[in-house]
């Protein structure tokens, strides 16, 4: 297991983290329309806190490869509203935006997080948002919009090329005023990085090199494509991406192990269970009853 941090806004569980994820977009890549729906939105996420989320990410931009980007209006009536009402009923929530706009509104609305996919380069004002609001960042390692990101994906040292441009996102936002102690990382899997030629599982090989950073690390691995390609059939064909979500529980497993301070996936359930395990096996059972008695969103947490 990996050093442990403490997180503004977000309480420390002495083991990897679970964000569960709602996607409140029309076409997002693995479960695009689903929770469109503002209702159905803060329902799944509520039930996500039941089946053992300890954060909900709230999107409304699809990130995946090709998605055009929507309008700062859309994305403010798709999230703010769920933001505000699962803040309410006492749910940790972190919103995954690009947008310094979007991020303060959502701030206001109760957000505890920001998860900022460009790592502040989509928005010249998001440093200035975090630092003045104090809030916990994600900041994740990004070449560019969906629309062309994979073309960016060229590597002489994978690895060694991600740590390095985290560290200077990191020094930029630090000397915008962003405290240190704000800043969670990610490697940003699939984002400008392709299953072949081994981008992903080379950052996951190498996981633990990110703590040289000294922050906390996201790894959000989730349903993408690498892991379809890993499971296609003899033909060539990928497995779908929502038939994926034993492997992700495989990579949520050993992503704790090494150390993650946080896995970001759409099935928790399985998840929540992958990190207990981890946590158990790592200090052999030492604290095996935490959290047992875990509250669920629906009765006050």
């Amino acid at each position: 297991m990996g050093p442990n941090y403490t997180v503004p806004g977000l309480p420390e569980q002495g083991r990897c983290q679970v964000m569960g994820v709602v996607n409140v977009t029309p076409d997002s890549f693995s479960d695009g329309g689903a929770w469109f729906d503002h209702g159905r939105a803060v329902d799944h996420g509520l039930h996500l806190v039941e089946e053992g989320a300890d954060v909900v990410d709230v999107g409304g931009e699809s990130t995946r490869p090709g998605a055009q980007r929507v309008s700062a209006e859309e994305e403010l009536r798709r999230v703010v509203p769920v933001v505000r009402e699962l803040s309410a009923s006492g749910v940790a929530v972190s919103v995954d935006t690009m947008r310094a706009r979007v991020a303060e509104r959502s701030v206001e609305a109760g957000a505890v997080l920001v998860n900022d996919v460009s790592g502040g380069l989509a928005d010249p004002d998001m440093a200035r948002l975090v630092a003045s609001s104090g809030v916990a960042y994600v900041l994740m390692h990004w070449r560019g919009h969906s629309h062309d990101m994979q073309s960016r994906a060229v590597y002489t040292d994978v690895v060694q090329e991600v740590l390095d441009e985290l560290r200077d996102r990191m020094e930029a936002m630090i000397s915008a005023g962003v405290a240190p102690d704000q800043i969670v990382l990610d490697p940003g899997l699939g984002f400008s990085k392709r299953p072949e030629p081994a981008h992903n599982w080379a950052l996951l090989h190498q996981l633990e090199r990110f703590h040289e950073l000294g922050r906390p690390v996201l790894v959000a691995g989730s349903r993408k494509r690498f892991l379809s390609r890993l499971l296609g059939d003899p033909k060539g064909e990928d497995r779908l991406f929502t038939e994926c979500d034993a492997a992700t529980a495989a990579v949520t497993t050993l992503s704790a192990d090494r150390g993650a301070w946080a896995v970001r996936v759409h099935d928790v359930r399985p998840n929540a269970d992958a990190v207990r395990v981890a946590s158990a096996w790592s200090d052999g059972g030492a604290r095996l009853t935490e959290g047992r008695e875990r509250p669920t969103a629906r009765g006050g947490l």
